[in-house]
């Protein structure tokens, strides 16, 4: 058998989109060639992708346990994949896709050091994770895939689909770059719920929440990217966001019946179909835009591609925040103190 190329790891890989990504390396055979690592929070519940896998004839894999909203966990998933790189038993990660996604609709839960469980199963546990894998990196050609979506910036028209940003005061979401401004979205002092019992029958506070922690995810893209540049040794490695679009998917559909899922999902592949990157979208297209970005080298990626971020497969300017640099530190410096990230635990030279 020939040697895998790389490894591909994507995190919530039994979610819709998720699954959806393993289908289509499954499918492709110079995909299936890559070594994949897929992370779910219960692997013996994670009935959808071990679906998909059964149908792969030639695909070396492992499925590792991660909650990402629990630290711990984060540490010892990633110190199991950075041996099996270091051992030789699998090869050097070639794309790290940071997929899972969660929302609380409704209801507001706080975890470890009264930290939104959104915030940090979407946000947090990502970026501890990156920083934690970036030593079984391919540093000549790696990437960091992060999916982010509209709802990072208040001020996109898709928001207005949803109507959680329409009031005055949530046109931002940090404020300003003050560590107690990024504090109060990490702990979920900002857009409590319910904010507003008679709104927020459609769970307005948690796609706000939601999108704070999108904001994170996309703000990471620029500043991880500028910390790699400055690195000698890490430089080789690109990394980019996708917004995968609205999908008939759980984290969308999960408060819908059956029977609304249907004509959604139907909904969503006629428009699909007429807008390829338009607001609704089907998983096996998104699927597709993130393993483009992932790891296409014809443009607009090129061999290199630093910092971008993509619609789809268009390229489109995040929101202002996010390119703030005041507000990316101050939630960088927030990341260090809530991980408790030490000297050591990572290979970035500018960590810190």
């Amino acid at each position: 058998m020939t040697a895998p190329k790389g490894t591909i790891l994507v995190t919530g890989a039994n979610g819709g989109l998720g699954t959806a990504i393993v289908k289509n390396i499954i499918a492709r055979p110079d995909l299936a060639a890559y070594h994949g690592v897929y992370t779910v929070r219960d692997v013996a519940a994670a009935s959808s992708l071990q679906s998909a896998l059964r149908t792969a004839k030639s695909h070396p894999h492992d499925v590792l346990p991660l909650d990402l909203s629990k630290q711990s966990s984060v540490r010892e998933t990633a110190a199991v994949i950075n041996a099996k790189v270091s051992n030789g038993e699998i090869p050097q990660i070639r794309a790290l896709i940071l997929n899972a996604g969660y929302r609380e609709w409704p209801g507001r839960t706080r975890i470890e050091d009264g930290l939104d469980i959104t915030f940090s199963s979407n946000y947090l546990g990502h970026w501890l994770l990156t920083l934690l894998l970036l030593q079984s990196m391919d540093r000549e050609s790696g990437r960091v895939v992060i999916v982010g979506g509209w709802v990072h910036d208040p001020l996109d028209e898709a928001n207005k689909a949803n109507g959680a940003f329409e009031d005055e005061q949530w046109k931002k979401i940090f404020a300003d770059a003050s560590s107690e401004t990024v504090e109060s979205v990490a702990k979920a002092a900002w857009s409590p719920s319910p904010d507003d019992p008679s709104k927020d029958r459609k769970g307005l506070s948690g796609i706000r929440r939601y999108g704070a922690a999108k904001l994170c995810s996309v703000m990471m893209i620029f500043e991880l990217q500028r910390r790699l540049d400055s690195d000698p040794e890490l430089s080789g490695i690109s990394v980019l966001g996708v917004d995968p679009g609205i999908m008939a998917t759980n984290i969308t559909t999960m408060t819908l019946g059956w029977l609304v899922r249907i004509i959604f999902s139907v909904v969503a592949q006629i428009a699909n179909w007429a807008k390829p990157n338009g607001i609704m979208r089907q998983p096996h297209k998104s699927a597709g835009d993130v393993l483009a970005a992932a790891l296409e080298t014809d443009p607009p990626f090129g061999k290199r591609p630093k910092g971008m971020y993509f619609n789809g497969s268009d390229l489109k300017e995040p929101s202002a925040e996010a390119k703030d640099a005041a507000k990316r530190a101050t939630v960088w410096k927030t990341s260090i103190k809530y991980t408790e990230l030490k000297e050591g635990e990572t290979c970035l030279t500018d960590w810190s």
